[in-house]
């Protein structure tokens, strides 16, 4: 597999900040997106065939913004009715909604910076691709779809943060202070005019040969959520649930998608590019090109490595303690352990002790030491409130409801990453999972449902139920049309994607993030007010605006 390695930079304007823009991705001749340190070629390079594959290339680097950093999880987690604060970060008033949450946040500022970057690179391409020579036709339409889908999903992350942003569709190459907060409807046009642009030139495949590229299904998937979000906006056509069924129904039947036959499979380990996943973002384990990497192996994770029989290593995984489930999540969503097989397969209900010997007890005082082989179970998390007479006669310490704390509750595994070079390491390698098929099936299940369309929708939700039980116990998991009602689907959503950063936007386009936090998050429920479905618009940008806050005015309440 060659590497590129000539260096390339484009110094590219938006608005009034310079974007140095290191272009970081190359594509693999083989079969992955694949990352190369590119830097110190001129602005003309990218009117150049080779200028304009790199272009395209480096439009892709925006989406890791997003994707597996603590700042979309931050934004996506945090301050929902599922995911709570645990002990440690700095980020708790994320969830609790507090005053610190204001103009001057370094994740709104650092991801409104970066998806505006990516947005000026897709806008420098499409401007410059058509006086490319050297190029086939046929490619470069291919090309000039993936980043109209890039500049389209970034575009949608804005709208559905910030409300009214600004919206540039062709290139900067200059400071520019003339900024204004185009009305959301327009945006959404916008949005919707690129991802209709692209679908016809981009492959029909269920997985490009170049794993990572935007294919088809990749964009119909994303048009067919832009029309469902839509739907619930200021902006909604009457016609959005509707035209996102065939999308929706598109995917699921012309790529040659499949659900796993386990769902335990769908983020093993080594794993990541499965037949259930329409597409993913790329990392690398080589620490020069996988930039901050994907960090989500972090954040989920108790303080395992401080207990009787335990020390930190990479198969557990290094404990941040950033998000805990909420008593809620625990209780009732993921209430059934008997017939799902969600509960068990996403969260660590055992550790095995990595540090031999004998100890005193911290948290299960039913017994006052626990003596353990290499290899012993060490710390048994059962879902329950075992009984303390049972629990005494356990040669391990039994984590029980009652004790959960900010320290210690079950660590969701779905984002483990083993395959770190050390347990300090934080840039992890594993590719991230943006979309796959079990979320399409509930999409299209939403879909069907806000048209009246029950039983189809009831189908559709059990095609992901069936696939979630336990063995034998698929026809326990079907539910009827007459429990297919919108709280079994907010739900249903929460089973089947809690952790895969989702859960804050569904919450916002369904507007129910305020009335949920507050029923079911203690934490964030007494300072959540209506203002905080919008995120606050970062001050570098107001102060770099021309007018300043009347030119580019703030969010209410921030």
């Amino acid at each position: 597999m060659k590497k590129i390695t000539n260096s390339y930079q484009i110094k590219s304007w938006i608005k009034s900040s310079a974007l140095a823009l290191t272009l970081s991705f190359a594509f693999s001749c083989q079969d992955a997106l694949q990352e190369d340190v590119i830097s110190q070629i001129g602005n003309d390079y990218l009117n150049t065939a080779s200028g304009l594959q790199d272009g395209v290339n480096a439009a892709y680097t925006s989406l890791r913004s997003w994707y597996g950093t603590e700042r979309g999880h931050n934004m996506s987690e945090f301050g929902t009715d599922i995911y709570t604060n645990g002990a440690d970060g700095s980020w708790k008033f994320m969830n609790t909604y507090t005053n610190e949450f204001d103009s001057q946040n370094g994740h709104v500022r650092e991801l409104w910076d970066e998806l505006y970057r990516g947005i000026n690179t897709c806008n420098a391409v499409i401007d410059r691709a058509a006086n490319v020579t050297g190029v086939s036709d046929a490619i470069k339409k291919q090309r000039i779809a993936e980043v109209k889908f890039i500049r389209a999903h970034n575009y949608f992350l804005l709208v559905q943060l910030f409300g009214p942003v600004d919206l540039q569709l062709s290139e900067n190459k200059v400071p520019n202070k003339k900024v204004t907060r185009a009305p959301v409807a327009a945006i959404y046009d916008a949005i919707v005019a690129d991802l209709q642009a692209a679908i016809p030139d981009l492959e029909a495949v269920k997985a490009s040969n170049q794993f990572g590229r935007v294919t088809r299904p990749t964009a119909q998937n994303l048009l067919a959520k832009v029309y469902l979000t839509r739907a619930t906006s200021e902006a909604a056509k009457p016609t959005d649930y509707a035209s996102a069924e065939p999308l929706l129904k598109s995917v699921i039947n012309d790529y040659g998608f499949r659900l796993l036959p386990a769902y335990s499979q769908v983020h093993q380990f080594n794993n990541e590019r499965n037949d259930e996943v329409i597409w993913s973002i790329q990392y690398t384990r080589d620490p020069l090109t996988n930039g901050g990497g994907n960090n989500s192996h972090v954040f989920f994770l108790m303080e395992y490595d401080v207990q009787a029989g335990m020390r930190r290593d990479t198969q557990n995984g290094r404990p941040f303690k950033r998000y805990r489930m909420t008593p809620y999540a625990i209780n009732t969503v993921f209430g059934d352990r008997v017939n799902d097989s969600r509960y068990k397969e996403s969260f660590i209900d055992v550790y095995y002790s990595n540090r031999p010997g004998t100890f005193n007890t911290s948290f299960d005082l039913s017994k006052p030491s626990v003596t353990f082989a290499l290899g012993d179970t060490a710390i048994y998390i059962p879902g329950f409130e075992m009984p303390l007479a049972e629990r005494a006669k356990k040669k391990y310490q039994v984590l029980v409801p009652s004790r959960y704390d900010e320290r210690l509750f079950p660590g969701l595994k779905k984002h483990l990453d083993p395959g770190r070079a050390d347990l300090t390491q934080f840039e992890g390698g594993r590719d991230f999972i943006a979309m796959r098929l079990g979320e399409t099936y509930l999409l299209l299940a939403e879909s069907l449902f806000r048209q009246g369309k029950v039983a189809e929708a009831t189908e559709a939700i059990n095609m992901v139920r069936r696939r979630a039980a336990f063995p034998g116990k698929a026809a326990a998991m079907e539910i009827t049309p007459a429990q297919m009602t919108f709280d079994f689907l907010v739900e249903e959503r929460a089973r089947e994607l809690t952790g895969e950063q989702f859960r804050w936007l569904d919450l916002k386009r369904w507007g129910v993030l305020v009335q949920r936090v507050k029923q079911h998050n203690a934490q964030a429920a007494p300072n959540i007010k209506d203002f905080h479905v919008l995120r606050p618009i970062p001050q570098n940008q107001i102060d770099r605006a021309e007018g300043g806050a009347s030119g580019f005015p703030q969010n209410t309440g921030y």
